[in-house]
């Protein structure tokens, strides 16, 4: 890496990973993303004390903009983590990944960077999906699986084209309408560092497996913030891959979603609610592939 502070640090938290991570490390290099000169970036990929832990020259080998961090913890969540890799990142600006199995589409950090400059404080995030024909949820009650999606991305040449993911992809619940409908979180999102810390960062009283709602917390604390421009990227997203998630691969009597409520109410004493008044900018362009997911 030169000595030339980066424009945009990318904190990425994997737990026991090792076949989900390269395809996301991947997403982040500058071999797939539409990059320009106009900045540069550093990807932050941070080790959430797994078991079966990544090797540094996995992560390296996208390159030298790529560091390792192994975070060691007993936490089941990935907060601390996530406001360890904030910690040691050096961008002006900070995109968030709380889930490091989500591959990205390869215009996110151009465009969001075209972006953000214009406004004091942008919040700049995107949709989600899940790899599949439904909600992994319930596509894995139907004999979806890693062998399955294995074969679905290797059928669809993503690394030569990652817009055809929108293809192989339906709607994550938290954005079950579309770029036009309400959406509750984001598993991309990029905001200036500063702005994150006066924040306080995320939540660390969220402590159930995978954070539980705290990322959810988080987007609306962003959004509601005095001063926050929330921006949507149109025509860009992140992809799901199925992993053994707490929340997004059980099936739907087995989700965890009662006690992240429970979690919820005992750290603000109130009752999660979706904020529908969220009202973001709309910027970017769109491809065919993503057209379906305007009008759902």
């Amino acid at each position: 890496m030169s000595n030339e502070l980066p424009t945009l640090s990318i904190v990425a938290i994997f737990h026991n990973m090792q076949r989900e991570a390269p395809r996301t490390l991947y997403s982040l290099s500058s071999q797939y993303q539409q990059t320009s000169d106009d900045f540069n970036y550093e990807v932050i990929a941070i080790d959430n004390a797994s078991s079966q832990a990544l090797q540094s020259s996995e992560v390296e080998r996208f390159g030298s903009s790529f560091s390792y961090h192994y975070y060691q913890t007993d936490s089941v969540s990935p907060v601390a983590a996530i406001n360890h890799g904030a910690s040691i990142a050096t961008g002006e600006y900070l995109m968030i990944l709380i889930d490091g199995a989500r591959i990205l589409s390869p215009g996110i950090i151009n465009t969001a960077m075209r972006i953000a400059p214009v406004y004091e404080q942008p919040f700049i995030y995107t949709l989600g999906l899940h790899l599949g024909p439904s909600i992994q949820n319930l596509s894995i009650e139907e004999g979806y699986c890693q062998r399955v999606e294995d074969q679905l991305l290797a059928d669809a040449d993503w690394k030569n084209n990652g817009y055809c993911l929108f293809d192989i992809s339906a709607l994550a619940g938290s954005s079950g309408k579309g770029y036009l409908g309400t959406i509750n979180e984001s598993n991309c999102f990029i905001m200036r560092r500063d702005n994150f810390h006066a924040l306080g960062g995320m939540n660390s009283a969220f402590q159930t497996p995978g954070g539980g709602l705290v990322n959810l917390d988080f987007f609306q604390k962003v959004c509601q913030a005095s001063g926050s421009t929330p921006i949507l990227l149109l025509g860009e997203g992140s992809f799901h891959q199925i992993h053994g998630g707490v929340a997004t691969n059980v099936k739907r009597e087995d989700h965890p979603m009662e006690s992240f409520r429970e979690e919820y109410q005992s750290i603000y004493n109130k009752p999660y609610l979706v904020d529908k008044t969220i009202e973001p900018i709309y910027f970017g362009k769109s491809s065919k592939h993503c057209h379906k997911f305007f009008s759902v």
